[in-house]
């Protein structure tokens, strides 16, 4: 499949938008994005493409235009050109120096390792073994938990394409997650005290019970499982699965995984997908790496954490946005600098 331009992609994104000044800033700035160095202000954005800065701002903060016709646009146009094997779900924390911008509070940054002032938003991510690009965003305000971002981003892309939902739900509220993604497949990564019954001949006899204890239980069900990291390096891991039940929910599997002579198991992973391999479990899981990797080196580098304003329809325009620049150098393969030349 050829590769589209830029142009060919403003096109298709910004056909939602009913006026010509919104359309032409929409490409300057997604143009900005793309080409401006360091941070992606609307100030910096403004000078490095000579467009205006109060007209980029009004664009941003206080035009009519509705993002979801964009996001929309968004992730049909990445699903067509990438062929996505799942829908990973990530949050972000969002730094922030002050405490007056639209959903900023004391929030944990597992990166530093410390609490700070911070927004928390989370992603919906189309991703393959090969690349990944972000095509829905929510951001959490207060009372809302991470649990409620994660389904209210993922029901926005209803209709887009079916595709397995991948998260690693350790330090939220697995149960409810999974219990929202009900007729959604899923696979979520769980802590290791998550308590399960067997469902299977897997520790018979016992009542609900860790999930670490069900796969330590039987390690004769280990296999050797390959994947892909986003370097292009093959790896090869040991995996398992055991059938289980969880109240509210029903019959799920549970994935083991770990790397070859590591305690078993590293990893646990519940699944409602019936008859998926544990190999195919364990590339799907490995997704979330592919992830983690993109949002450093390509999502970081066109401005996705950069929207300094205050409000919330600014900050959603901006990642939206921000997120179509990603998906240009994602699909295309491109550097920032010779797309905008």
């Amino acid at each position: 499949m050829r590769n589209p331009t830029l142009d060919e992609l403003c096109a298709v994104l910004f056909a939602s938008l009913r006026r010509a000044d919104q359309r032409s800033r929409g490409v300057a700035y997604l143009r900005g994005l793309l080409a401006t160095p360091g941070r992606k202000s609307i100030r910096n954005i403004a000078a490095a493409t000579g467009g205006a800065e109060q007209g980029l701002h009004h664009f941003v903060c206080d035009s009519t235009w509705d993002w979801a016709p964009v996001r929309r646009a968004l992730a049909e146009f990445v699903v067509t050109h990438t062929e996505p094997q799942a829908w990973v779900l990530r949050p972000m924390v969002i730094p922030k120096a002050g405490n007056q911008t639209v959903g900023v509070s004391r929030r944990f940054d597992p990166v530093l390792g410390q609490t700070r002032n911070a927004q928390q938003a989370v992603g919906v991510w189309a991703a393959s073994e090969w690349t990944s690009s972000p095509v829905s965003w929510r951001l959490q305000l207060s009372p809302e938990t991470v649990s409620d971002c994660v389904t209210e981003a993922f029901r926005e892309l209803d209709g887009v394409v079916e595709r397995p939902v991948v998260l690693d739900a350790r330090d939220m509220d697995a149960t409810t997650i999974m219990r929202r993604l009900a007729g959604v497949p899923f696979l979520v990564r769980v802590p290791a005290g998550l308590r399960l019954s067997a469902a299977g001949p897997v520790l018979p006899g016992h009542d609900a019970v860790p999930a670490d204890w069900l796969l330590s239980a039987n390690k004769n069900l280990r296999r050797p499982a390959t994947w892909t990291d986003a370097d292009g390096v093959p790896h090869t891991a040991l995996a398992a699965v055991a059938p289980v039940m969880l109240p509210d929910i029903g019959p799920l599997r549970l994935l083991g995984i770990a790397h070859i002579g590591a305690a078993w198991p590293a990893e646990l992973w519940l699944t409602s997908l019936p008859t998926a391999s544990p190999a195919t479990l364990l590339r799907l899981a490995r997704l979330t790496r592919r992830v983690d990797h993109d949002l450093t080196e390509i999502a970081e580098r066109v401005g996705i954490r950069d929207f300094s304003g205050r409000s919330f329809v600014g900050w959603h325009r901006h990642v939206t946005l921000a997120s179509a620049a990603h998906a240009v150098i994602a699909v295309t393969g491109s550097s920032p600098v010779r797309l905008v030349s």
